[in-house]
């Protein structure tokens, strides 16, 4: 049976402004099914502008069938732009984690988070008159509360923030989210840990 995969997130797991082919949970199938993976192209629960209780409101309408291989979260980037404070992030991100998890069949290492991406290095970011600097601290603080959430379930946790602002010129049309090109590098990050999943 070909593995199943279930991306949740937001703008950037739907790929806005991208092609669908190059969406990074398109990309990542792809790359898997290169190294010789038989896997089915990813269920994608995903909004942009989605924060965090608005996905798992949107989980609520969703058709499941648990027992997924691999599950993925990316999600909270809408609720730093909305100035929603961080604990308040860590309690809904912890909700969506263990869902995601029972969603996996109860198997946390199934499970990938991925971080959010500093969109005030965008060009759209430039233009915000926002303190760039205090986006980033920001959502280095909700990538911290993430990635101790994920590591504390037994699930895995990918940086890719780093890779949003060494590249910030690979962004779509939008002048916001990454470009196709910026999503190879994101899935080129994720394979070792997310082959490592699948196959522990």
């Amino acid at each position: 049976m070909p593995l199943r995969y279930l991306a949740l997130g937001d703008s950037y797991t739907i790929g806005e402004d991208v092609p669908a082919g190059q969406r990074w949970p398109m990309q990542l199938v792809d790359k898997l099914r290169r190294t010789g993976m038989v896997i089915d192209d990813p269920q994608i629960v995903a909004v942009t502008g989605w924060t965090t209780d608005e996905l798992s409101n949107g989980m609520d309408q969703a058709e499941f069938v648990p027992g997924y291989d691999l599950v993925t979260l990316l999600i909270g980037v809408n609720n730093q732009y909305r100035g929603r404070h961080a604990e308040a992030y860590r309690g809904e991100f912890r909700d969506l984690l263990l869902r995601a998890i029972t969603l996996a069949g109860k198997r946390p290492g199934r499970v990938v988070v991925v971080s959010i991406p500093d969109w005030g290095v965008t060009p759209f970011g430039h233009k915000s008159g926002r303190d760039r600097q205090q986006i980033a601290h920001e959502l280095d603080t909700f990538n911290a509360i993430a990635r101790d959430e994920a590591l504390h379930a037994g699930a895995s946790f990918v940086n890719i923030t780093g890779i949003s602002r060494d590249h910030a010129d690979l962004v779509a049309s939008d002048g916001l989210h990454p470009s196709g090109a910026q999503y190879v590098l994101w899935t080129e990050s994720m394979i070792p840990v997310v082959r490592k999943a699948l196959l522990g």
